[in-house]
């Protein structure tokens, strides 16, 4: 894979997983009725709502840090590793799309870990 190609795929993995994470961070935040429903069925209370938007919204521009961005990519990983969890577990099957934004995380993590 050439340099570039690598580059602009980063960019655009960086990109898209900025506007996934965002989107449904804020949307924890702003208290959509799908996501208190979400959060309500997993049963720890809407502060976990509020604390997984923050995360979510905080790594999503942590990912765009010169140096932080493994801290960022780090943080959305582990949230969907938790995410597919309790959907396999509590929620129901719909764990894919957390599969993927994990996956995608991942290799934001890989490319910008510390030396």
């Amino acid at each position: 894979m050439t340099p570039t190609i690598r580059k602009y795929g980063l960019l655009a993995i960086t990109a898209l997983v900025t506007v996934a994470f965002g989107a449904a961070g804020l949307s924890k935040l702003a208290g959509v009725e799908m996501m208190v429903a979400t959060f309500d069925a997993i049963g720890w209370g809407q502060w976990f709502r509020y604390v997984t938007g923050i995360i979510e919204v905080g790594s999503a521009v942590l990912i765009w840090v010169p140096g932080k961005q493994w801290i960022g990519a780090g943080l959305l990983v582990c949230t969907m590793i938790c995410a597919v969890l309790f959907h396999l577990l509590v929620l129901g099957p719909s764990f894919i799309p957390a599969l993927v934004l994990g996956i995608l995380a991942a290799i934001i993590l890989i490319a910008h870990k510390p030396v």
